[in-house]
């Protein structure tokens, strides 16, 4: 019924030539007071049919003056979890993975909580962050490490897998261990063959698959400072990562001797190529990820999921306050699916930008960049944004409406008007 709706209730929408002058571009120049100076910002809008609205402000790269644009690729953060997901239930639907059959068999090695040793973890479990994983001392690992070998008793929570939410990015390194595993293929090519290819995305994984063009367009990531624990609002932006010059990176994996990749052994480190938030993708691209969703698993007479797939996935696993406890994240963690985060859609509720969003997509955080990707069921619509950098800490701002940064709630607003 969702999909019905989404197609039934689309609303005029104005062009993509020519947008009128959005509080965006007030958020570049820092003439908003209610939040901190941006250094890019991109807004993207969607519809079932096609893009209906896309704009960006600012610098991709401050040291040429290249212009920002809704086509440069940036690192999307957790984000990436989402497009992770849509793979899995690639998998689960060719019935080359079960999400609730114990992960142990895939893996080769017992994935066992310590305290509760009989209880199994499922990849429904994983994809929720249910599974009782913690990122405790570290959640990527080297090119010469094996997963089996990093794996410690710190990286488990208090709570037996199922018995809480707690968010953690392990989970997808773990994930995609199995992904691995039961393919035969390393993640960065599984998932350009699962989701990127079919779908024609000029986007990947550390950047790999990433064309020539995409990497001159990339989008550069900063702070005014040299990371999240030294602000200077006043002081020069620093690039914080994908400072490429045009150039893939030399190894796209964090190795400690050369970047032999060909010697790699698919299903030993599904960390390598940061699937917990390593996509690099720009926000029309994103979009269309979202389009996807929104059409129920099919775009451009391409079908990566079914109908009934494609709801399954959206059906929460974990909402705050019913069943099983659940670190909120900062209240803006309320619910989450086998995948996608969802905003609980309640009045009043701490993860609502817009009253009664009851969203689903992701949110992502990391060196600077803030990014979401949301679909709106109800009024048939895709929104995709991400800032690229923040002159001040953007989570110390005074709260506006929910408890995202007040950038975002800005942003989030302005695009879903």
């Amino acid at each position: 019924m969702r999909f019905l709706a989404a197609l039934l209730l689309l609303a005029a929408t104005p062009s993509v030539a020519n947008p009128p002058r959005s509080a965006l571009a007030d958020l570049i120049t820092g003439t908003d007071a209610r939040a901190p100076q941006l250094a890019g910002v991109v807004g993207v809008v969607a519809t079932p049919d096609g893009i209906v609205r896309a704009e960006a402000h600012g610098l991709a790269d401050r040291a040429t003056g290249r212009r920002l644009t809704a086509d440069s690729p940036v690192r999307v953060a957790s984000v990436s979890k989402l497009v992770v997901a849509i793979a899995v239930w690639r998998l689960a639907e060719q019935g080359v993975l079960d999400l609730d059959a114990d992960v142990s068999d895939r893996l080769g090695f017992a994935l066992r909580h310590p305290a509760h040793p009989d209880v199994k973890v499922t990849l429904r479990q994983l994809l929720s962050h249910t599974s009782g994983i913690v990122d405790g001392p570290g959640y990527a690992f080297a090119l010469e490490d094996r997963l089996a070998d990093r794996l410690t008793a710190a990286h488990w929570g208090p709570a037996a897998p199922g018995g809480r939410f707690e968010y953690a990015n392990l989970n997808y390194g773990i994930i995609a261990t199995v992904m691995e595993k039961a393919t035969g293929e390393r993640f960065d090519q599984l998932m350009r063959r699962l989701v990127l290819a079919p779908l024609k995305l000029d986007a990947g994984y550390n950047w790999q698959g990433v064309s020539d063009a995409g990497l001159a367009r990339a989008g550069v990531l900063y702070r005014k400072g040299r990371d999240e624990a030294s602000w200077r609002p006043d002081g020069p932006w620093v690039a914080q990562i994908d400072d490429l010059k045009g150039k893939a990176p030399a190894c796209p994996v964090s190795s400690r001797s050369g970047c032999d990749l060909a010697a790699y052994v698919p299903g030993t480190n599904g960390t390598l190529f940061s699937p917990q938030g390593g996509l690099r993708i720009s926000l029309i691209d994103l979009a269309r990820v979202g389009q996807l969703l929104l059409r129920g698993g099919e775009l451009d007479g391409v079908r990566l999921l079914k109908r009934e797939t494609v709801d399954a996935m959206f059906t929460p696993v974990w909402v705050a306050g019913r069943g099983v406890s659940g670190d909120d994240y900062g209240g803006q963690m309320l619910c989450y699916a086998a995948g996608p985060q969802c905003l609980s859609g309640r009045s009043g509720a701490t993860d609502q930008p817009v009253p009664g969003a009851g969203w689903y997509g992701h949110l992502g955080d990391a060196y600077g960049l803030l990014a979401g990707l949301w679909v709106d069921f109800v009024r048939g619509r895709v929104i995709a944004y991400a800032l690229t950098g923040s002159a001040a800490d953007p989570f110390k701002a005074p709260k506006l409406i929910s408890n995202f940064t007040p950038a975002e709630d800005i942003i989030i607003a302005d695009l879903a008007q």
